[in-house]
């Protein structure tokens, strides 16, 4: 797969990286995306997803805490420093098409695979296609199949199906980067260089359209898009056997609920709950970074 070089950063976003962090972009059907790496080339490749609206700068202090692994994460198309796309290009099939080939081009074998937000969704769709090269996975707050019946949206996806409104503020007020605090649980401001690094790939209203999208992949309705994709999602990480951990914010005010269908999706999975909120990666960090790290343990002592 060719690499490019990747855009500058700002030097405030630069310096907060994981220290070694290589970046680059790679050409997916015509969509180009930043993909950053790090650790040792040799080990146990990690591929670790970020949903909406974040951007692989989201992992960083989980990578920082890992060893004897090449771990990876991938901006999805619309976020971070990925190509801008159509909003009729936001899918589920169309993002875990574009991820598959990021997967295929740099030839990922025996992967570690740790979803959150969309990036779960997403990976568990990518990998339903390649599930021999799963070494094992790691769920934290995010979804792993569609609704049930009967099912009402969280109020901040039912306003994102709002229509002229929800464009207003998502696109006019630069939600919900600019309020990322309000889904951590305990309501405390981001570190102002770090909320800065979540705002600056989507500053100006032409960058802005890929977090309503993305809210608007969440079904509202049992004929939603989504939903087979989701199903198929699910088909793939209900019948998986292989070493899985569960790490999870209960004061998540998204998905905080969700805990239950997850335990029992993979009931032989080990549970870390946290007081974390939806991004615990900026809160607990050690936690996600301690469940990843038993499973590569285990993939290395076969």
């Amino acid at each position: 797969m060719h690499r490019s070089p990747a855009p500058p950063l700002p030097e405030r976003i630069e310096r907060l990286l994981a220290p070694g962090t290589l970046r680059y972009r790679v050409d997916t059907a015509g969509t180009t995306l930043h993909v950053m790496e790090g650790g040792d080339p040799d080990g146990v490749p990690v591929l670790l997803q970020h949903g909406n609206p974040t951007w692989g700068f989201l992992w960083r202090k989980v990578v920082s805490r890992l060893q004897g692994v090449r771990w990876i994460t991938v901006d999805l198309p619309g976020l971070g420093l990925s190509d801008r796309v159509p909003r009729a290009f936001h899918t589920l099939e169309r993002h875990a098409d574009h991820l598959g080939m990021v997967v295929d081009g740099l030839g990922l074998e025996d992967v570690v695979i740790v979803g959150q937000d969309w990036g779960g969704p997403i990976l568990w769709r990518t990998f339903a296609d390649r599930p021999d090269r799963v070494a094992g996975m790691v769920i934290a707050n995010t979804v792993i199949g569609p609704p049930k019946p009967g099912f009402k949206p969280t109020p901040f996806h039912r306003f994102a199906h709002t229509p002229v409104v929800s464009d207003l503020v998502f696109r006019g007020l630069g939600f919900p980067q600019s309020a990322l605090h309000q889904a951590q649980g305990d309501g405390r401001k981001l570190p102002e260089d770090v909320a800065y690094a979540y705002r600056w790939p989507l500053r100006g209203l032409s960058r802005n359209d890929a977090p309503l999208a993305l809210a608007r992949m969440v079904p509202d309705t049992p004929a939603h898009p989504s939903m087979q994709g989701l199903a198929t999602g699910h088909a793939f990480v209900s019948s998986w056997t292989g070493p899985a951990a569960i790490v999870w914010g209960t004061r998540d005010p998204v998905l905080g609920s969700v805990l239950g269908h997850v335990r029992r999706t993979l009931p032989a999975a080990p549970v870390t709950e946290t007081r974390a909120g939806h991004f615990l990666q900026e809160q607990v960090p050690e936690a996600l970074a301690g469940a990843i790290q038993r499973i590569v343990d285990r993939r290395i002592d076969g």
